[in-house]
């Protein structure tokens, strides 16, 4: 496990979030962030007790001052540690409804974090993810994986707010990639287009096979295989979705 380099995962729960910290984690320290501590601290403990390095920070990714803290007791855990992976899986409040039913603070709800979010956590990461360029700590290109949806694309009815939102990310990550791959950084936007299969949509295709559904640990598997990617081969933007998803 490498000791000079950490991998930090936002929005960690008990479905992407928590598979692609158990990937990552078996390679690298890694630090979970999550609004409440009930999504990461049995996590941590497993990480630990299975001989890696964990640590959980409650964080409110929309609040400069939140990750600001957030980021500080990293510095202090992980003493000058850059950082070969950070992946950006928050997810704003959803809210389904008409265009006219909708308050500013609803269709805000989304932005905050997927958006505002978004930004503010590469703000964070990206100068910790140059120093892993120019410091050599890990075999592989640092990389920023942003967790988009299939409303990062498609716009239906009663998603304005959410699908404003993510398409909003996407052209974040697209620009960062731009910007940074030059400099070293693989930089990917995830397109998540189906249900995870999670224990909270368990009952939503209880009568359908399991390839109608995605395995959170198999989208871990595709963030992981991102961050094995050549400087000479990046890919910056992915679909994954089931054999039966209709698309």
């Amino acid at each position: 496990m490498s000791s000079k380099a950490i991998a930090i995962i936002a929005g960690v729960g008990p479905g992407t979030g928590a598979s692609v910290a158990r990937k990552f984690a078996a390679t690298y320290p890694v630090v979970l962030l999550a609004r409440n501590p009930d999504n990461y601290e049995s996590l941590v403990q497993e990480i630990n007790k299975s001989g890696g390095k964990a640590i959980g920070i409650s964080t409110d990714v929309s609040s400069p001052d939140s990750l600001k803290q957030a980021f500080s007791k990293i510095e202090e855990e992980h003493k000058g540690a850059s950082v070969a992976a950070a992946i950006f899986n928050a997810s704003g409040r959803f809210v389904r409804k008409p265009l006219l039913e909708m308050s500013v603070e609803d269709f805000s709800a989304g932005w905050e974090v997927s958006c505002k979010g978004a930004f503010l956590f590469s703000q964070y990461t990206l100068p910790l993810l140059l120093k892993n360029v120019d410091d050599g700590s890990s075999k592989y290109p640092p990389t920023l994986i942003f967790t988009g949806a299939t409303a990062s694309i498609k716009a239906n009815a009663l998603m304005s707010g959410f699908a404003s939102a993510k398409f909003a990310m996407r052209a974040l990550s697209t620009s960062i990639a731009k910007e940074f791959a030059p400099k070293g950084i693989h930089v990917a936007h995830a397109i998540i287009d189906g249900v995870i299969d999670i224990p909270r949509t368990k009952e939503w295709l209880k009568d359908m096979p399991p390839e109608a559904k995605i395995g959170a640990d198999d989208i871990a598997e595709s963030y992981w295989n991102l961050h094995l990617q050549s400087k000479r081969a990046f890919t910056n933007e992915i679909d994954i979705r089931p054999m039966l998803e209709k698309w």
